[in-house]
């Protein structure tokens, strides 16, 4: 795949969220925030510290959801 078809698909894939998100409920959104915000500190704290990118977006957007559903119920 070409480096101009990547950037579009992923334009392509940021609209539909933003799309979507608009239907979300306050929890939902919340959740939705703070697994990204996770999985995106997750990835940055894994790369720095040499360990997989994958394993730590995946772990950060875990614990990012769960945070995001506590926070929306208070």
């Amino acid at each position: 795949m070409s480096n101009a078809s990547r950037k579009a698909t992923l334009a392509t894939m940021l609209c539909l969220a933003l799309l979507t998100a608009g239907g979300c409920s306050r929890t939902q959104h919340s959740m939705a925030t703070g697994g990204a915000l996770g999985a995106g500190g997750g990835a940055v704290v894994a790369a720095a510290t040499g360990g997989g990118v994958l394993g730590g977006a995946l772990v950060g957007g875990a614990l990012g959801t769960g945070a995001g559903y506590l926070v929306s119920r208070h």
